[in-house]
């Protein structure tokens, strides 16, 4: 095992399958010269060369749109998007495409597709600061990935990979620079597992991507009273994995559910739904959610900072429930 960065652990990840898979491109703006927006693919050009590391033109309704005929011919591309605000221009193409040629073809087409794009903020205002990941994971026919650590980066990506359907891989901006034990060695993790990061006994918060850094920082907090949260990590939103949040649930008899997104129609009314209708009876309260205000995102750091739930937040609301 070693430390490694969320971004480093990426890297080695398609690094790997390109060097296991001649079948694997990757293509996107500057993902060659200058390794991609978040330097993902970094040095990667040199070592694969212009057949494999496809710099695009500023079109992401051609990258994707290129991925998915590139995918139908027998390759396994890894389209990446500079971020996922720019998937709105691609809709078409993820949507009604990369989603539904399976289905379309009687099952006779595979996808194998996978589209990398960095979600999140960092004073980048109203339009590039959007996470989106509930559009993507109502899509059937579409796996939606949203891993939270290094560790789970690299082998879901690898796993995303050499799928055999269309995977929307979303990346927090935020968590690139972030550390965690990688293993050296060749692993992959499967898609659509949910992972317990934390056991506790006294409520159960489920949480992804970013928002699992704040659940258990606020776990760690809570742990110095006695509160003893388990904190459950989605890390794929399609397929959703209830297990391990039900078999918590019938311990706890309380659940939190924190996102990034906004709270109306988002992942936390889903998972609260799927909670209350599947494991009523194990609940001593309400399902209570957690996420960012409704309203666009502002530019100014103070503002921005106000926009989602932090661990203070979170451990006054876990303090609320419980009592």
């Amino acid at each position: 095992m070693s430390q490694k960065t969320y971004r480093d652990a990426l890297r080695e990840a398609l690094r790997e399958e390109m060097i296991r898979d001649e079948r694997v491109l990757i293509l996107g703006e500057e993902v060659g010269v200058w390794g991609g927006t978040y330097a993902i693919t970094r040095s990667m050009f040199t070592e694969f060369g212009s057949k494999r590391i496809l710099d695009t033109p500023i079109a992401e309704a051609a990258i994707v749109g290129t991925a998915v005929g590139a995918a139908m011919g027998g390759l396994r591309p890894v389209a990446e998007l500079m971020t996922i605000n720019f998937s709105l221009v691609a809709m078409d193409q993820i949507v009604n495409n990369a989603a539904k040629i399976h289905y379309m073809f009687g099952g006779q087409i595979r996808v194998p597709l996978v589209i990398r794009t960095p979600a999140g903020w960092g004073q980048l205002a109203a339009t590039h600061s959007q996470t989106f990941e509930a559009w993507f994971a109502h899509l059937p026919g579409l796996i939606v990935a949203m891993p939270g650590t290094p560790y789970d980066a690299k082998g879901m990506l690898k796993s995303a990979i050499r799928s055999d359907n269309p995977v929307m891989f979303i990346e927090h901006a935020r968590l690139y620079g972030i550390k965690g034990e990688v293993p050296d060695g060749e692993y992959t993790l499967p898609l659509g597992v949910s992972d317990v990061k934390r056991p506790g006994r006294d409520i159960t918060i489920v949480a992804y991507s970013r928002m699992l850094h704040v659940a258990l920082g606020a776990a760690e907090a809570l742990a110095k009273d006695g509160i003893e949260c388990e904190v459950i990590d989605l890390r794929t939103l399609r397929p959703l994995d209830m297990a391990p949040v039900y078999a918590s649930v019938k311990k706890t008899h309380r659940a939190l559910v924190l996102e990034e997104d906004w709270t109306t129609c988002g992942m936390g009314a889903e998972i609260a739904a799927r909670i209350s209708h599947d494991r009523f009876d194990d609940l001593d309260g309400p399902v209570e959610r957690m996420g960012q205000v409704e309203v666009p995102m502002p530019y100014a750091r103070n503002l921005e900072a106000l926009m989602f739930p932090d661990e203070r937040q979170v451990t006054e609301k876990v303090r609320e429930m419980l009592s």
